[in-house]
């Protein structure tokens, strides 16, 4: 099965470590998954979040690309309601001035963050609206348009692609003629409902003639199972820490096995890890092969959120010998 992998990054940060290091681990990542033939390593924007150290996005999206020489970087996503749309198209007119040809644009229509984030980023007290999403959208189109006066979006448009874990953005994706990325990591229920609204409402446009759709999966490869499951365990408590309102960094596996789980808090970490792709490498294969098949993906996204460094790596090690991934083939987009 030929299927291009891509990376998503939130730039863990994990207890009893640093953001300057979590940071420095993104751009070690970034030079690694490019050598193993990876197709993109995008960022994801988050804010007030002790375990995630993406916020500034283009920021670091601007320093992994400079970092780098091959795989497209971009945003997975900038949260265009946090943001005024001249501003998106100026920093993103900006990198793919710079890096011609290798920067995305995703867009998600979520704050990403709480309500009190969201206005002091918006610099308002009005009530935050993701229904204006779609006339957002069309708005940062326009400034990357060649007759633009906005400087240095104009003639400098990188591909727009939209973000979502339901069916609003998966609709307006097929009406734009956009390609599709979906959150299946954290909204497994909702995939193939999303992904059929997608390609049920395409229509051809200049950016796409046929859908285009990428899944984000949660992976984490390791030698064994009981390995993988065990390197797992820690980003499920870490979830379930945030679902109860205590975010936090990214616990070690010694803390996750510590932890006094409820009966009720065991079923959600199952459940949890149930929807990820956690295992050896004939498991990983056998479960990545099954959602491949069963979503009709053009691509996958991996995001692998572990403790110690060396075993993410090794995570995007395996998995790119298991779909033979090279490094010879020059940066694509989904155009």
């Amino acid at each position: 099965m030929s299927i291009p992998f891509s990376v998503l990054d939130l730039a863990p940060v994990v207890s009893g470590s640093t953001s300057a290091q979590a940071l420095r681990n993104t751009l070690d990542l970034a030079r690694h998954t490019e050598r193993l033939g990876y197709t993109r390593y995008w960022l994801a924007e988050h804010h007030n979040m002790p375990g995630i150290a993406s916020s500034a996005t283009s920021v670091l999206i601007g320093q992994v690309a400079a970092a780098t020489s091959r795989i497209r970087v971009g945003s997975g996503g900038v949260m265009l309601p946090n943001h005024a749309p001249l501003v998106v198209a100026e920093q993103f007119g900006t990198l793919e001035a710079l890096y011609p040809g290798r920067i995305d644009l995703g867009l998600g229509r979520a704050p990403g963050t709480d309500p009190a984030t969201a206005q002091a980023l918006r610099r308002s007290t009005s009530p935050l609206s993701a229904d204006d999403f779609p006339e957002q959208v069309i708005e940062l189109q326009r400034y990357f348009d060649e007759h633009s006066p906005v400087t240095p979006a104009a003639g400098n448009r990188p591909p727009i692609w939209l973000l979502g874990s339901s069916g609003f953005s998966a609709r307006l994706a097929g009406l734009l003629g956009l390609p599709f990325a979906f959150a299946h990591h954290f909204s497994a229920e909702n995939t193939l409902p999303a992904l059929e609204l997608y390609r049920e409402s395409f229509r051809p446009s200049a950016d796409l003639e046929r859908p285009y759709a990428m899944i984000a999966v949660s992976v984490t490869a390791a030698d064994t199972d009981e390995r993988a499951r065990e390197l797992a365990r820690p980003q499920a408590l870490q979830f379930l820490r945030l679902r109860q309102g205590h975010p936090g960094p990214l616990p070690s596996p010694e803390e996750a096995a510590a932890h006094p789980y409820t009966p009720l808090e065991r079923d959600l970490i199952d459940h949890r890890l149930s929807t990820q792709v956690v295992g050896g490498p004939d498991t990983v294969r056998t479960q990545m092969d099954t959602l491949i098949k069963a979503t009709d993906a053009d691509e996958v996204m991996v995001t692998t959120s572990v403790y110690d460094h060396t075993d993410r790596l090794r995570s995007y090690d395996l998995l790119a010998t298991l779909y033979n991934l090279t490094a010879t083939e020059p940066a694509q987009s989904a155009h």
